[in-house]
């Protein structure tokens, strides 16, 4: 998965904005629930956070108080520089970081957690367990019809195919597995603080 998101970084941000090889997806009302989710993001109290696998920054830039965002991917840290000035940024693997015990007041995680499998999981909680005593996850809902689990085909526009492991949830599902609470939930997001 490491490899999918570097190559998919200069395009990545193309999933959120409905551009390049998703312009032709029927998502409806995706635009103002964005909009709500990040005004979410921005609502969060502003305290020392971690953005575990912060991807490009699009969610980061939202982020308020002393922020750190990590990826393993260069790529990625490079357009999350650009477009979140205000956090720092490291290099590292979300499941096992070089930071000390209680570094941070909150982990924040988008779009990661839904891609890791049981024994991922299990060490990507213990590992946020370890450096705070908070998490907010944004994850997809479950839409009519979907798995709730399942390995999605993906293509890039450089036409390489990659099989990507997913899941989706309807939030009180979500909650449960955290031990938290949603905090947003609409048609096309959750979130769950825990």
């Amino acid at each position: 998965m490491k490899a999918y998101y570097d190559r998919r970084a200069p395009e990545y941000d193309d999933w959120w904005l409905g551009q390049g090889l998703h312009a032709d997806r029927e998502r409806p009302g995706w635009e103002d629930e964005l909009r709500l989710l990040e005004g979410v993001v921005r609502d969060l109290p502003p305290v020392r956070t971690l953005d575990l696998a912060c991807g490009t920054g699009f969610l980061t830039r939202h982020l308020r108080g002393d922020v750190v965002g990590l990826d393993a991917s260069e790529r990625m840290l490079e357009a999350a520089r650009a477009q979140a000035p205000a956090a720092r940024f490291e290099r590292g693997d979300a499941l096992s970081t070089s930071f000390g015990d209680g570094a941070f007041d909150r982990v924040f995680t988008s779009y990661f957690y839904c891609h890791l499998e049981e024994k991922e999981r299990e060490r990507f909680l213990a590992e946020v367990r370890r450096v705070a005593p908070e998490l907010v996850v944004v994850a997809s809902r479950r839409g009519d019809g979907d798995d709730s689990e399942r390995w999605e085909e993906r293509r890039l526009k450089d036409g390489s195919h990659w099989s990507v492991y997913k899941r989706v949830f309807e939030g009180p599902d979500l909650a449960a597995e955290l031990g938290g609470v949603i905090v947003f939930k609409g048609n096309w997001f959750v979130v769950v603080r825990a």
